[in-house]
């Protein structure tokens, strides 16, 4: 197969060779996908490590390629925006030394969003950029902003408004970029995606024999972060309210699928659970591959999601193609994703006591549970697989493309017109 032409996924922070962490998942997902279509994909981050592969090869048209910005390890936000320049300069020494140069380059996150506006002020490209969260909504509320908060609130809003095209994952995050950041801009939407070949791969018997769950336990499952606005306080005061925590055949598994797990905010759970009495029916991960998080989400007779902000639902999507049913938020992504009474669930977000009523609806209710099992795999088939996420991506890089072919067929010919005249 012939690649129809290189572009670049530029991730600064997170990088798409990594199994966790959600932005790297995107990245790495899509950039897969293209490739299946028939894109030479490039895609960008930052070396981490010292002994780190520069180059991840994932297939013959995908690749992860990792600069030095920096030093070789991890390195917090409000430090990283410093070494932008650096990661910049590196990129560019990469496309000299491989006589690259990408017609299209889609970044993601408002740390690339910086990279991609400098790269285009000095090549003729066409910029694509993905959000995935608005500082605009995180600092909503807060009197004082620092330097750093700052930078991207300015950076996200001079994005929106020069980029040849933003895309938003869900409605709630477009009217999120309207009223909050710029009324200018080109907006689409485009949700995130599920890996239906992993995640559905495995039976929810064979799954709760490999955990060693028993059969008539209830078992909730919780997959995110642990910091504040993921919403597991919500979660874990429903389960002890009287009319959960009386049940004697519940289980709690939560997993914390951060990059770089926060030792404080994983203390703050354990004590929060401890406190609440829920730490005999409470299991803890945080180091896990793909294949397992497959095998958790078919184990689960429920996944809940209960995040105060979430643009993508992909931790939803992931346990809908699991056959899971999900209780989750009404809010983002997840109002999105989910058809409320359909396919799950929705609640009030942090209202521990609806959450509650919601899990103990399904628990009582077996039948229910089946019915929005298969109803939730058919929405995530028709509408969430990264091959369809990639199709959408791939008519939006091609009608981008085209138009940059028209702006050098119209500059081309202006300097012809003016060299006749002349």
């Amino acid at each position: 197969m012939q690649p129809l032409q290189t572009i670049a996924l530029i991730s600064v922070h997170s990088d798409p060779a990594n199994e966790t962490g959600r932005q790297n998942i995107y990245v790495r997902q899509v950039g897969e996908a293209l490739s299946r279509m028939g894109w030479q994909v490039d895609m960008f981050t930052r070396k981490t490590e010292i002994n780190q592969e520069e180059i991840v090869q994932h297939n013959p048209l995908c690749r992860t390629i990792r600069l030095t910005a920096g030093a070789k390890q991890f390195i917090r936000q409000e430090k990283l925006i410093g070494c932008l320049p650096q990661f910049l300069q590196q990129l560019l020494k990469f496309q000299a030394e491989n006589n690259l140069q990408y017609r299209l380059i889609h970044t993601n996150y408002w740390l690339s969003a910086w990279v991609g506006m400098e790269l285009k002020k000095i090549q003729s490209l066409k910029h694509i950029h993905t959000y995935h969260s608005l500082g605009a909504v995180k600092y909503i509320g807060e009197q004082q902003l620092d330097n750093l908060a700052k930078s991207r609130l300015e950076i996200e809003k001079t994005c929106l408004e020069t980029a040849d095209l933003n895309i938003a994952t869900c409605p709630q995050q477009r009217d999120y970029l309207r009223d909050l950041v710029s009324d200018r801009g080109n907006i689409e939407i485009i949700p995130g995606g599920t890996d239906i070949d992993l995640f559905g791969s495995i039976s929810q018997i064979k799954a709760r024999q490999k955990l060693e769950i028993e059969p008539d336990q209830f078992n909730i499952l919780y997959v995110g972060g642990f910091d504040r606005d993921r919403g597991v306080e919500t979660l874990v005061k429903a389960i002890s309210k009287p009319q959960l925590h009386s049940k004697a055949n519940i289980r709690l598994t939560l997993i914390n699928d951060s990059c770089k797990i926060n030792i404080i905010e994983q203390k703050r759970i354990e004590k929060l659970v401890w406190d609440a009495g829920l730490d005999n029916i409470t299991t803890f991960v945080s180091r896990f591959s793909r294949s397992q998080l497959a095998v958790y989400h078919a184990a689960a007779d429920v996944c809940v999601v209960p995040s105060h902000y979430n643009p993508s639902g992909m931790v939803a999507m992931d346990a809908m193609a699991s056959g899971t049913p999900v209780i989750a938020s009404n809010l983002g992504g997840l109002k999105y994703v989910i058809e409320d009474q359909k396919n799950g669930l929705l609640f009030p977000s942090q209202n521990s006591f609806l959450l509650a009523r919601a899990i103990f609806h399904l628990l009582t209710k077996p039948q229910l549970r089946l019915r929005m099992s298969v109803m939730a795999r058919e929405r995530v088939f028709e509408l969430f697989t990264w091959d369809g996420v990639a199709q959408q991506l791939n008519e939006i890089y091609l009608e981008q493309i085209g138009r940059q072919n028209l702006e050098l067929l119209d500059k081309s010919l202006s300097y012809s017109i003016q060299a006749i005249k002349a």
